[in-house]
């Protein structure tokens, strides 16, 4: 299984180079386990594998974009079917959006 990124600035319409990424698995006693991390590429893309199902976080650390969300942490619900998972981030100012993608 594994898990890739994409992040686009919207306001230059260009992707989001160089954002750091966290990718992190719930434990069962209510923390969180660090299950990957790196970089956004050139193309604003990162792919990262996947260990485990179930609860995981994935955290942005955006502030290099001045924004005024310098961290986004959207929280997804990994199954046990084995596909690929796709999660865009779009970043403008003053908002984020996030989607399942394919």
């Amino acid at each position: 299984m594994s898990l890739s990124t994409h992040v686009l600035n919207v306001v230059t319409g260009r992707p989001a180079q160089h954002i750091p990424v966290r990718l992190e698995r719930a434990c069962d006693d209510g923390t969180w386990s660090l299950a990957g991390n790196g970089h956004t590429d050139e193309d604003g893309r990162l792919s990262l594998p996947v260990a485990a199902t179930g609860l995981h976080r994935l955290s942005f650390i955006t502030s290099s974009l001045s924004t005024f969300y310098p961290e986004v942490t959207i929280q997804l619900m990994l199954a046990e079917d084995n596909e690929p998972y796709h999660v865009p981030l779009l970043v403008s100012p003053f908002a984020f959006s996030t989607y399942k993608g394919s």
